[in-house]
């Protein structure tokens, strides 16, 4: 089941994201996301329009959040948007479903297009991108620096 979040699911989706974030270099943040900063990050998200959603069955599968790519008016209508699933998530239609919840509701909302950041060290990330009609438009060599190695960042761009 595909949903809204809400502040109240920040301590989940938090536990979630942290063994992503200190684990693997699939993001390039090394710092825990806490509890109230995800509830700021939904409540932030929510009140400029954009949304973060939630797959569920028993427990949480998965997030997923957009937000406008880059700051100012010229870029009011490209937006970028992270993708987190449980393991035992992968290859079940939970990471499908939560893109096709952010992409409806951006276009609703007058997007034109979306933006992945994907870690090159990320393989499945960039695979799954492009099973749902990501290109590859650019990759950033060394963009990102996380557990003492460059990392480059390849952006994938759909239009909607």
């Amino acid at each position: 089941m595909i949903r809204r979040a809400t502040p109240a699911d920040a301590a989940a989706i938090a536990a979630l994201w942290n063994p992503w974030i200190r684990d693997t270099p699939i993001t390039f943040n090394a710092a825990e996301k806490s509890a109230d900063e995800v509830g700021r990050m939904i409540t932030d998200r929510d009140a400029q329009g954009h949304a973060t959603f939630l797959a569920e069955g028993p427990d949480l599968l998965g997030f997923a959040t957009y937000a406008q790519f880059r700051g100012g008016v010229g870029y009011a209508t490209c937006m970028e948007h992270s993708v987190i699933l449980a393991p035992q998530a992968r290859g079940r239609g939970a990471g499908r479903a939560l893109m096709a919840a952010v992409e409806d509701h951006a276009r609703a909302a007058g997007a034109h297009q979306m933006i992945a950041g994907v870690s090159a060290e990320n393989p499945d990330g960039i695979a799954f991108h492009a099973r749902l009609a990501y290109a590859e438009i650019a990759r950033i060599k060394d963009a990102g620096c996380k557990f003492g190695r460059f990392i480059d960042l390849v952006l994938m761009q759909k239009f909607l």
